[in-house]
């Protein structure tokens, strides 16, 4: 159902971008084209063949701002649901105590729940829009019209983690300019974090004892990341002419933040991303595939996984029988689908590696750059995308569906499967390493 919801939404884009009126010249824009970023819109991704803000009329334009903001609120939704979901897979006792440990979701207060998100991802939208708008009036002198128009579609873009941009460049005009990058930065923050997260912080910030075992991991690996990443960009791309190199210490340090949050599938970029050196490129690959929070906007493996895989490889080299975090055991079910995650991600990446390296002359460094990008549903680029042929810009839009819906119906379908068998087999040990 999630499918077929979302495969509807993108061939009701591509129907609506292939019109004559969503193009500023008045031809109907090719198949591929329109389909590519229909997908990319409402799968969040950000990924263009052709430039968003010279080729698409206004009209083509809102119809990619109602495509983002349909694939953002229906991810949130979606996996926020499905959170609600799964617990009915508890029993009464055990439902009711982590009701009461965690002010988790109520499974009666579905439809409250949607409200909530909806609130939640337009006030923020509206907020963003209004500090982009005044600062694209008063410090860049545009008119109010265009300033509003250039604030909204950037604060939905933001906020759903889109990436997409009016211009050209994306936002490297503004890589000097902390009013606009952190607050589009704190727009892809929020968004990512995931509903469930953020609404337990809004409640329990002050106490974080408190804390749910995935409002933890999503808290920790988020401020880690973040800084990490910050630290690997400013060192990488110091004295790189063509990235930080122009810039003075204070402005390389906002670059380096800026894009340490953009490749959490974000897709905005401050600097060329082409003219990167190799390992702020594989920084990236690593960042983009994991990705951001939970029940968010945000794509990737998603830093809970990442985190719980972790927790498993610390709990193993210490020679202990059971992962804890915190006080908290965590059930030997949701290792095991945090493990398939990775690996069928990663086995996918693989293979749509292979397959564009084998129909493209592109090195292997900017091919596995686009396909993460586009499975981690980033947008980021090194600039290939447009050039390339229409055989790969189908597999981007494969791996750009696939990887919107793939990890939360992946992780609800494993949830939902879990069968007893009623005998067990004689244990035997293999040989690993």
């Amino acid at each position: 159902m999630i499918a077929v919801g979302f495969a509807g939404a993108i061939m009701v884009g591509t129907g609506l971008l292939s019109l004559p009126a969503a193009t500023r010249s008045g031809n109907r824009t090719e198949l591929v084209d329109a389909l590519f970023t229909a997908t990319s819109a409402v799968c969040v991704t950000g990924l263009v063949t052709v430039d968003t803000g010279s080729y698409w009329s206004t009209f083509g334009q809102v119809v990619i701002l109602l495509l983002i903001q349909i694939g953002g609120l229906g991810i949130m939704t979606l996996a926020t649901l499905f959170t609600v979901l799964l617990s009915r897979r508890l029993g009464l006792r055990a439902r009711f105590l982590a009701q009461a440990e965690t002010k988790s979701l109520n499974l009666g207060d579905v439809r409250g729940v949607v409200r909530r998100i909806v609130v939640f991802s337009l006030v923020s939208e509206a907020v963003v829009a209004t500090l982009l708008t005044i600062r694209f009036a008063t410090a860049y002198q545009r008119p109010f019209g265009t300033a509003l128009y250039e604030g909204v579609f950037h604060a939905i873009s933001a906020f759903n983690n889109a990436g997409f941009s009016t211009y050209a460049d994306s936002l490297m005009g503004y890589v000097t300019d902390p009013w606009i990058t952190l607050t589009i930065t704190a727009a892809v923050i929020l968004g990512g974090l995931g509903f469930p997260v953020v609404f337990e912080l809004v409640r329990t910030w002050r106490r974080p004892a408190y804390w749910s075992v995935t409002t933890r991991i999503t808290v920790a690996l988020t401020v880690a990341l973040l800084a990490i990443g910050t630290v690997v960009f400013t060192l990488a791309e110091y004295a790189n002419p063509g990235t930080f190199g122009p810039l003075n210490g204070p402005q390389k340090l906002l670059a380096g933040f800026f894009a340490s949050a953009m490749t959490r599938t974000a897709g905005f970029n401050s600097v060329d991303i082409g003219a990167m050196r190799p390992e702020s490129l594989l920084a990236s690959d690593v960042l983009m595939f994991i990705g951001g929070g939970s029940a968010g906007t945000a794509g990737g493996i998603k830093v809970t996984t990442f985190g719980l895989l972790a927790f498993v490889l610390w709990s193993e080299m210490r020679g202990e029988t059971q992962v804890n975090v915190g006080h908290r055991r965590i059930p030997a079910s949701n290792q095991r689908q945090a493990l398939a995650i990775v690996l069928l991600s990663a086995g996918t990446v693989a293979v749509a590696t292979f397959i564009l390296l084998a129909i493209t002359p592109y090195r292997l460094d900017a091919v596995l750059f686009e396909v993460v990008s586009a499975f981690g549903t980033v947008g980021l680029s090194t600039g290939i995308t447009a050039d390339l042929p229409p055989q790969a810009d189908v597999l981007l839009v494969l791996l750009m569906f696939a990887g919107r819906i793939g990890p939360l119906t992946l992780a609800s379908a494993l949830a939902l499967r879990d069968r007893n068998r009623r005998f067990e087999l004689p244990e035997e040990r293999t040989i690993v390493g």
